[in-house]
């Protein structure tokens, strides 16, 4: 299975993105490109995402870190992307 990017408009200043499969690293340059597209506001969902690996945790972390919203985050991202941010926090910090 691999990753599947939906682009929804939600609203006149919204934009989101359904993530659905797995997200690996050859997946985070390719969001990373759809992000840099997007002029509006944008909101990430993820309720049909089943995997993930090590470099979309961290993209993910700071994507979210700069401002975009991380929605229908499954309990497990959720998890690993909070302790990647504090792990970047306490490197920002040192």
């Amino acid at each position: 299975m691999s990753c599947r990017i939906d682009r929804v408009v939600d609203g006149e200043d919204s934009v989101v993105l359904r993530v659905s499969g797995r997200i690996e690293a050859e997946n985070v340059d390719t969001l990373r490109e759809v992000l840099g597209r997007e002029k509006r506001g944008v909101v990430i969902d993820l309720r049909e995402v089943v995997l993930v690996d090590r470099e979309a945790v961290k993209f993910l972390a700071f994507t979210e870190n700069n401002g975009i919203a991380l929605r229908n985050c499954p309990a497990y991202i959720r998890e690993w992307t909070d302790r990647e941010k504090a792990r970047m926090a306490a490197e920002d910090q040192a």
